[in-house]
């Protein structure tokens, strides 16, 4: 029964990873682009609304489970140390939670909420 249980919280990590990876991925592709093509003010104004948006049970739901899920595939793999695959589940887990939900948590939301402050027709937004 353990065995199962470690299958299904592997499978969930990874399926919640790809999904943020997906996010990520379309974010930064062409998001990003497309915010840099408009004036300043609305630009500024879109990311605004995308910060707004973004703050959903099923974006957070999956985001912030995954992070968890991968505390948890950390913890299993510790447990689990000495079995095949144990240091590549310790690792993925690892770089999920740092590479996605601290980076983010420690980078991106101060610098949006610090963009939630700025008048978009100031010379502050247009900088």
């Amino acid at each position: 029964m353990a065995e199962r249980w470690h299958f299904i919280l592997v499978l969930a990590a990874a399926l919640g990873s790809g999904l943020v990876a997906g996010v990520f991925y379309a974010f930064s592709t062409f998001v990003m682009r497309a915010l840099g093509r408009l004036a300043p003010a609305q630009g500024i104004a879109a990311m605004k609304s995308i910060n707004v948006v973004v703050i959903n049970p099923w974006f957070l739901g999956v985001f912030i489970g995954t992070a968890a899920l991968s505390l948890a595939a950390v913890a299993s793999a510790i447990y689990r140390w000495g079995t095949p695959g144990a240091a590549w589940l310790l690792a993925g887990g690892a770089l999920y939670f740092a590479g996605s939900f601290v980076v983010t948590m420690r980078g991106n939301v101060p610098m949006n909420e610090a963009l939630a402050l700025v008048d978009a027709e100031s010379a502050a937004g247009v900088e």
